[in-house]
């Protein structure tokens, strides 16, 4: 599946991933607004990997131009 695609299963909550990806990348999924100490957050991508915790993630054109997109159950 294309990122343009999968952009509306990202903003309803569903987790996805690259199957590209050849490495510990489990899922991304998007971080809707939030609040710290007060201020809002707007809306982030993140990922979750098998050795770490979750990190920010920004796409990268390849990312955004890869047709291997799908969902995660």
């Amino acid at each position: 599946m294309t990122f343009e695609k999968i952009l509306p299963h990202i903003k309803n909550g569903e987790k996805v991933v690259r199957t590209g990806w050849e490495g510990t990348e489990l899922f991304i999924i998007l971080q809707q607004e939030s609040k710290f100490e007060g201020d809002v957050l707007n809306p982030y991508f993140l990922i979750k990997t098998e050795d770490e915790a979750y990190s920010m993630w920004s796409p990268t054109d390849c990312d955004i131009l890869a047709d291997d997109w799908e969902l995660v159950e």
